[in-house]
């Protein structure tokens, strides 16, 4: 399944993609309608938080069977060019990230690769698919992309075995670490160069982990107006995602809906010879294997 969140009529919802078209069937109103019981989960969180004791996906099958079945299908799906993409789902604490986990990415940066390099993007960051962020001139001349594989956590844990680490996965999404070089540069944390207003795009779906059974043998594929920059693999990732887990949750209790981004291959602008940053007007295309492509616009003025 591929669930989204979105705004249709100035109301927001969330849903899952109909199979076959370009449209959403909003689950909001047929959890409402067609929901078994009291499971009428109003956010796409308040149905991942519900999923460990009840299961998420087998509730939205029947409700979504139950809705084409009832001959008034149409009244419970949108169109794609009728709604506003946001993000998939908003976490309930920051997003999670991991820098240098690709080899030939913290080279171009002249960083060494370490075990561990953890830093959080705050959630006021995060947008969706087909949005238009600042372009930030005000406080820098050197905003890039980082084209990036996200997982999404589905059940509450804590010192997560590596073997058992998979088990707390619920699906993947695309994520466009926006960075400020400017600022990640002068200072010694990334917090403030990561969390700039739209600096973390995320969408346009979250795909099933079922639905991705191989996420450490996807191509992430960057392009800046139609041109590639990136053009990567997750089998390159140094830390894979058992690693991670494990790694994050010896510190961090992992809740549902929170999301890690898993590190982002070469091809950066602040990477190439000469440095090629992102400018009012560009259009940044990020696109992985059997999720999709997360498109951002860089805003004019």
């Amino acid at each position: 399944m591929k669930f989204l969140s979105f705004k249709y009529n100035n109301a927001e919802s969330y849903g899952v993609k109909v199979k076959r078209e370009d449209a959403v069937w909003d689950l909001k109103q047929i959890f409402a309608e067609f929901g078994e019981g009291d499971f009428h989960p109003q956010t796409l969180l308040e149905g991942l938080q519900q999923n460990q004791t009840l299961d998420f996906q087998e509730q939205v099958r029947k409700a979504v069977v139950a809705v084409e079945n009832s001959g008034k299908a149409d009244q419970y799906k949108f169109s794609f060019n009728d709604i506003k993409f946001l993000p998939p789902v908003t976490p309930p604490n920051n997003v999670i990230a991991f820098g240098r986990n690709y080899k030939d990415h913290a080279s171009e940066l002249n960083h060494e690769v370490q075990r561990l390099y953890v830093f959080t993007k705050a959630a006021s960051s995060l947008t969706g698919d087909n949005a238009t962020i600042p372009n930030h001139k005000d406080i820098t001349d050197q905003l890039d992309y980082e084209g990036e594989l996200g997982i999404v956590i589905g059940k509450y844990g804590e010192k997560i075995p590596k073997g058992l680490a998979l088990d707390y996965v619920y699906g993947y999404t695309i994520i466009n670490d926006i960075t400020d070089r400017t600022a990640q540069n002068a200072q010694d944390q990334a917090f403030l160069s990561k969390s700039l207003t739209g600096g973390c795009p995320m969408g346009p779906y979250i795909v099933t982990k079922d639905e991705l059974p191989t996420p450490e043998n996807v191509n992430i594929v960057t392009k800046v107006n139609n041109d590639i920059r990136q053009d990567g693999n997750t089998s390159q990732m140094i830390n894979k995602i058992d690693d991670l887990i494990q790694e994050i949750s010896k510190y961090v209790a992992l809740h549902p809906g929170d999301i890690i981004a898993t590190g982002t291959p070469a091809g950066v602008g602040a990477g190439l010879q000469p440095p090629k940053f992102l400018q009012p007007g560009d259009e940044v295309k990020v696109t992985i294997d059997n999720i999709g492509t997360l498109t951002t616009y860089i805003a004019k003025q």
